[in-house]
């Protein structure tokens, strides 16, 4: 259908099984990945939500911290629909685990590698 997270959300919210489905997917992948990390590490101080999804999609977040409380992911809902694009904690104050929204700048990374890369030449 899309590779466009907002098409996916607005399709799934017409009852489209298929975006619905990519939705879940979406997610049950990230909560895979954090138990597998958190398993592989011992436990974490951060949860940290990046670039395009994880800065700008509060209900995506939420689904993903959804039934985690007992790894410590506790998150607050109004400090993640307030929080969109910028630095922000939004995990509850009883949260063991802290989660944040960190926005990414892969131009300033790419900038900074091609300037260390012309450096070395």
């Amino acid at each position: 259908m899309s590779n466009d997270l907002r098409d996916l959300q607005t399709a799934a919210a017409q009852g489209h099984p298929g975006a619905k489905l990519a939705l879940d997917v979406i997610v049950a992948a990230a909560r895979h990945w954090i138990g597998a990390f958190l398993a592989q590490l011992n436990g974490s101080d951060a949860l940290v939500f990046t670039a395009g999804i994880g800065e700008n999609e509060a209900a995506m977040r939420a689904a993903i911290c959804t039934n985690l409380d007992q790894l410590g992911i506790v998150l607050d809902p109004h400090k993640n629909s307030q929080a969109r694009a910028q630095e922000a904690v939004v995990s509850a104050d009883n949260a063991s685990l802290k989660i944040m929204i960190i926005p990414t700048n892969e131009e300033l990374v790419v900038a900074r590698e091609a300037k260390r890369l012309l450096d070395r030449n």
